[in-house]
């Protein structure tokens, strides 16, 4: 039997998130009224973001196996921010705090501010259901 290759590294699910995340900082931004749909916008951003903080590690493990501790070091002070400000964004949702989740949208819009998504996007809605998502998360 052949070995398994997995082409959906770190990288891939990484950069997936990071649009999602600029796709819905852009549909949270056209809200007027805080409602449900923003709820699930700021909630998918929570989770995103989360999720991009346990992506790192996996990314780094094979270059501190090779000895590029330095650039391990690095990656992983560029992207650490994902999990604090995921958990502010968290924090921000769950007390329905919306000046704070614009405050922490506006970081992140500037941190993501390099991602490109084409107008003709395939990511759809990934944001619909993450609000019970959230509330599942321990």
């Amino acid at each position: 039997m052949g070995r398994i290759i997995n082409t959906e590294g770190a990288g891939k699910e990484r950069n997936r998130l990071s649009r999602c995340i600029v796709l819905s900082l852009r549909e949270l931004m056209r809200q007027s009224q805080p409602d449900d749909k923003s709820r699930d916008l700021a909630a998918f951003i929570a989770l995103a973001l989360l999720s991009i903080s346990d992506t790192v590690e996996a990314s780094v493990l094979a270059w501190e196996k090779k000895g590029y501790w330095v650039k391990a070091d690095r990656y992983r002070m560029e992207w650490s921010w994902t999990e604090r400000v995921g958990k502010q964004m968290k924090q921000a949702v769950f007390q329905e705090d919306w000046p704070m989740v614009a405050q922490v949208s506006v970081q992140v819009a500037q941190k993501l501010m390099s991602v490109e998504v084409p107008l003709r996007n395939r990511l759809g809605t990934p944001w619909l259901g993450a609000w019970g998502a959230l509330k599942q998360m321990p």
